[in-house]
């Protein structure tokens, strides 16, 4: 099986950082935004199984685009938070916006691999 995985993040750096952690994934097409707002687009535009989002970002930032996937009932997908902003406040805000994890950058990509595991991504 197939999986489609956005990994958005304003940083190019922490981008490619992500999609090589993902890139041991044979069967995953791995794709990008550079804010939450062109994460959006492509989440409305087609079937994404994964999100992994940066909270702090230009033109729309993580909790906006949290929101936005909440109001919206066609957009259906997992969605790890990776940042930097590890407050418990922020990590009990997006988990209560849809998140099914909060990791901290800079990613573990063992960790992040064996979370994906868990959702039946591999």
């Amino acid at each position: 099986m197939n999986y489609s995985i956005l990994v958005c993040d304003d940083s190019v750096v922490a981008r490619k950082q992500v999609v090589r952690c993902l890139s041991n994934l044979s069967n995953a097409d791995i794709k990008q935004a550079k804010d939450g707002v062109d994460a959006l687009e492509q989440l409305k535009n087609q079937n994404i199984d994964l999100l992994c989002l940066d909270l702090t970002m230009p033109r729309l930032d993580g909790i906006g685009v949290l929101e936005q996937i909440k109001k919206d009932p066609s957009i259906e997908t997992f969605i790890v938070v990776i940042s930097a902003d590890i407050q418990p406040e922020m990590k009990l805000r997006v988990t209560q916006l849809g998140a099914i994890e909060f990791i901290e950058k800079p990613v573990n990509g063992e960790y992040l691999l064996k979370l994906l595991s868990r959702y039946g991504i591999r």
